[in-house]
């Protein structure tokens, strides 16, 4: 699905921020993306939904090289791909239902498709009582469950998330770690990006380790490696 081929990222001001990545990641796989603050994780991330662009180097998304993509093109490849944020992200005076139909109405799906996937999207994640709610009457693991639904709402192939549980307590991010579980049983393919210890020691993923911007380490069933 995802195959990174010699990339490297280097910013205006001569930050290295990736340095002849190669990587490859399969459809279905679930994949832990650990290392230090700085290591290139998020930049890594957001190379594959062309947020950011490589300096040099190919990224192919089901083999075709996005790098190379129009800016018209852009809204396609991410259409395949729904993104989890650690801060969340949602819309502060928009609904539960208003924030998750956003990301159909954003690539002009139908309303008779809003209509049906909404309410799917948010009985997978288990938030079907706070349709009407706005995020500041949510808690932090409901807010990232309505996180969760918007991504998935347009049953991506790819689901990217950077620091999901970053703001979370040690049992909420164990709730939506084993909902991202599920998520990857039906299909989709999971790349995560943390920091969380506890979590990749207990779910023995594939993981992919980052040090200065150049994988150092790629394990199945892998462990964190790192002093917290």
């Amino acid at each position: 699905m995802i195959n990174m081929i010699n990339v490297s990222k280097i910013y205006p001001n001569g930050t290295k921020a990736l340095t002849d990545v190669s990587l490859r990641v399969e459809k279905g796989e679930f994949v832990f993306l650990v290392g230090p603050s700085g290591a290139g994780k998020s930049t890594l991330t957001k190379l594959i939904f062309r947020e950011e662009q490589p300096t040099r180097g190919q990224i192919l998304f089901n083999g075709k090289n996005i790098a190379r993509l129009r800016p018209g093109e852009v809204p396609y490849l991410r259409r395949n791909i729904g993104v989890i944020f650690q801060d969340f992200k949602l819309l502060p005076n928009k609904t539960v239902a208003e924030n998750v139909s956003f990301a159909l109405e954003v690539i002009e799906a139908s309303k008779r498709e809003i209509r049906k996937s909404v309410p799917e999207a948010l009985e997978m994640v288990g938030l079907s009582d706070k349709v009407n709610a706005v995020p500041s009457e949510l808690s932090g693991g409901e807010q990232q469950r309505v996180g969760i639904a918007r991504a998935i709402v347009n049953n991506p192939p790819l689901i990217i998330a950077d620091e999901p549980t970053g703001n979370l307590d040690p049992e909420t991010s164990w709730e939506i770690v084993n909902l991202l579980h599920e998520i990857n049983k039906c299909g989709t393919t999971v790349l995560m990006a943390t920091h969380d210890k506890v979590i990749v020691d207990g779910m023995r993923k594939r993981v992919v380790a980052l040090e200065n911007g150049r994988v150092v380490r790629d394990e199945e069933r892998g462990a964190y490696g790192y002093e917290d």
